[in-house]
């Protein structure tokens, strides 16, 4: 389920899709997107906008699903999955050791 349509779910729907509250999800939002300023701008524009890569990156956490059952729901490579999943990851373990450091 692409963002543009997990957006129009109630506040519980949505906890149930992704397993975290609409306020979480706004706040790594937060965190993808600002690092994301500091990127280069080199090479092929991502497929996926930064809400659904968070959505790929929750639906693997919570449903244990392969990156190749991903990949076929989101019309992806299946590199492209893992890899996404992998940045997501590290950016959100970035920032909360930097919420926590403070």
């Amino acid at each position: 389920m692409k963002y543009w349509q997990a957006r129009k779910l109630s506040s519980r729907e949505f906890k149930r899709l992704t397993g975290v509250k609409r306020q979480t999800f706004r706040l790594m939002v937060r965190l993808v997107k600002a690092q994301e300023k500091y990127k280069k701008k080199a090479g092929c524009p991502n497929k996926l906008i930064v809400e659904d890569r968070i959505l790929v990156t929750l639906q693997y956490w919570r449903e244990y699903r392969t990156y190749y059952h991903i990949s076929k729901d989101w019309k992806i490579a299946e590199s492209t999955v893992c890899r996404t999943v992998r940045k997501v990851e590290n950016i959100l373990i970035q920032g909360a050791k930097i919420q926590f450091a403070r």
